[in-house]
């Protein structure tokens, strides 16, 4: 299934995909379909370092989705589209949450049109420790701010490990899409090794939505998965210019899509420069266990921060129950407060340790 290879794999590894499951529903006219999701039940134990513990808790991660895949004309045509409950995150005190479209992608053999991963995610998910935190893809990647991780329009062009991506640029005057440009390496001993550039038109007066003052800002990642057995050692980095707002951090800290600053106070673009290292261990058929450190500075931070650096420790053990049902403990450790723009519940990133656990039956 073409979803499987160009999505799902990616997903698997940094976000508990639920495709790996995917229930095959047979062949209509040519048309192959499958349907696909998991229920996942989570609760949060917060210790920020400021204010009171409290423990939250959800099933709307719980996700479905929908595959349709046909051979027209010697091309392979591919629709996929998913939803999660995860929309109305106003209060609280809500206990009915709304349907969400996440995913919406027609695939025309190696091209890829509609709403999905942004580029910045592919060049790091397949490579990253795997995690049970669900806000962003992994702080000290260039791809951390989940705000932003699925634009309203992407379009993938992917053949022998190199990908080209154009989406929706995040500012709204820009005078072109965002773009990444990723090549991918594979060995026949399972290691992997990514290089991408990303590149946007910056806004640089904020401030002023009535001008179009804008500048050229690039980033350069590198990532890489090693594997040695049923062991695995994750590697990234990434540095470069109007890439805070894809990576979740800026002079200004971070506060969702459009509150992470790229410019600082003299009106100049801010460089960012993140890593990240995790290792993961399938200690038997049924148990993994992973632990991952990722930080991103910004070489200029507005004066009400305390700490130019964003920094993320956890730790995780996986348990395998029965096919397709796991529970899940990990346990996290951050400096700074990051979250959604709008953000209760589950969701919430404060300062301070969190405990996650979870429950989840893949379909």
């Amino acid at each position: 299934m073409l979803m499987k290879n160009k999505v799902a794999q990616a997903v698997i590894v940094a976000s508990l995909s639920s495709q790996g499951f995917a229930l095959e529903l047979g062949d209509f006219n040519g048309t192959q379909f499958s349907i696909g999701g998991y229920l996942k039940a989570e609760g949060v134990f917060n210790n920020p370092d400021e204010g009171s513990s409290t423990f939250d808790g959800s099933a709307r991660q719980s996700r479905i989705n929908f595959t349709a895949s046909r051979m027209e004309e010697g091309h392979k045509i591919t629709g996929f589209i998913e939803g999660d409950f995860w929309d109305n995150n106003t209060t609280a005190s809500d206990t009915t949450y709304a349907y969400r479209l996440r995913h919406a992608t027609i695939t025309v053999d190696n091209l890829t049109v509609g709403q999905t991963w942004n580029g910045q995610f592919f060049a790091n998910a397949p490579f990253d420790t795997e995690m049970i935190n669900l806000w962003g893809l992994g702080i000290g990647t260039v791809a951390g701010n989940g705000a932003v991780v699925r634009p309203d329009l992407v379009v993938h062009y992917a053949d022998k490990g190199m990908r080209l991506t154009f989406q929706d640029p995040v500012y709204a005057d820009a005078s072109y899409p965002d773009m990444v440009a990723a090549y991918t390496h594979r060995t026949p001993e399972g290691h992997a090794f990514n290089v991408a550039v990303t590149g946007r038109d910056v806004d640089m007066t904020p401030s002023n939505s009535t001008d179009s003052d804008s500048k050229f800002g690039a980033a350069l990642s590198l990532a890489a998965k090693l594997k040695f057995g049923d062991t695995s050692l994750s590697l990234s980095g990434f540095s470069g210019k109007g890439a805070g707002v894809y990576a979740g951090w800026g002079y200004q800290g971070a506060s969702g899509a459009s509150g992470v600053a790229e410019i600082d106070g003299q009106g100049d673009m801010v460089t960012l420069t993140g890593f990240s290292a995790g290792i993961g261990h399938k200690v038997s058929d049924k148990v993994r266990v992973n632990l991952r450190y990722g930080q991103v500075t910004s070489d200029e931070i507005a004066s009400t921060l305390a700490d130019d650096t964003l920094k993320l420790t956890l730790a995780n053990v996986i348990y395998t129950h029965l096919p397709g049902l796991e529970f899940g403990l990990e346990v996290r450790d951050q400096n700074m407060a990051n979250r959604p723009s709008v953000a209760v519940g589950t969701s919430a990133r404060p300062a301070g340790q969190q405990v996650e656990v979870m429950a989840m039956y893949k379909f």
